[in-house]
């Protein structure tokens, strides 16, 4: 059994999937992973949540228990002696939290950056929307919104959704070396979609080749509940 790292909640996760062309991948792709396509489509993911209850090892870290997370990833999968494994691999993870950033890109070989964040939900005609910020600049930060009625399903067997969700392994690395780590927690609900808002500079916060996306609309926004999760310990694949 795999030593546990970390302990969280990821809650009120907003989900936005955009198809993308295979090649813009390979300079991210990790040694001894390939990617893993859904219905024969590659997908990125701008992914925003709450890391809630956190400890790592253990142990809370004064002012690093509850934080937003935001990230870019994509989806890979990696052969471990007969075992399909399928996992996510970090363009960029961004926190407010610079232990976390260290911690992170330390141990796991992660892409983390420490940048303003906020989360807040409000009500609109009896319906939630969730918005996530994060930026450089506070006086201009990019944003993520979810509206819902809050009525929860249970994730389909087979659906975008369930691609999305259901991977859980973590890749980290480059041509050289590669970082990978369990992730453990339930299938999540999916929350109804009523709407939903993005308005994010790529190219400011990801990187030039990621411009195009700004003007891209997404393949599909859901948001999952979320629950509580366990990262285990990474090893090195040689």
């Amino acid at each position: 059994m795999p030593k546990v790292f970390l302990k969280a909640a990821w809650n009120n996760l907003v989900m936005a999937n955009y198809e993308v062309d295979p090649a813009i991948l390979a300079p991210y792709l990790p040694k001894h992973t390939e990617l893993d396509l859904f219905e024969g489509k590659c997908y990125v993911s701008l992914v925003a949540f709450m890391f809630n209850n956190t400890k790592v090892l253990g142990m809370k870290i004064p002012f690093h228990v509850n934080f937003e997370e935001v990230n870019l990833r994509f989806y890979v999968k990696h052969n471990a002696n007969g075992e399909n494994r399928r996992g996510v691999v970090f363009i960029k993870e961004i926190v407010s939290k610079p232990a976390i950033s260290f911690i992170a890109n330390t141990l796991y070989n992660e892409n983390y950056e420490t940048m303003k964040t906020a989360y807040y939900h409000s009500t609109e005609n009896e319906n939630t929307r969730y918005t996530y910020l994060w930026g450089k600049d506070k006086s201009n930060l990019n944003s993520i919104s979810f509206l819902t009625s809050e009525k929860k399903n249970p994730l389909q067997k087979g659906s975008k959704e369930e691609f999305i969700t259901e991977h859980y392994w973590g890749y980290a690395g480059d041509e050289n070396e590669t970082t990978e780590y369990a992730v453990q927690h339930p299938s999540w609900n999916i929350l109804e979609y009523i709407d939903h808002a993005i308005d994010c500079d790529f190219s400011e916060v990801y990187g030039a080749e990621w411009a195009f996306l700004k003007n891209q609309k997404p393949s599909s926004v859901f948001m999952a509940e979320g629950s509580d999760i366990v990262v285990c310990k990474g090893k090195t694949i040689v």
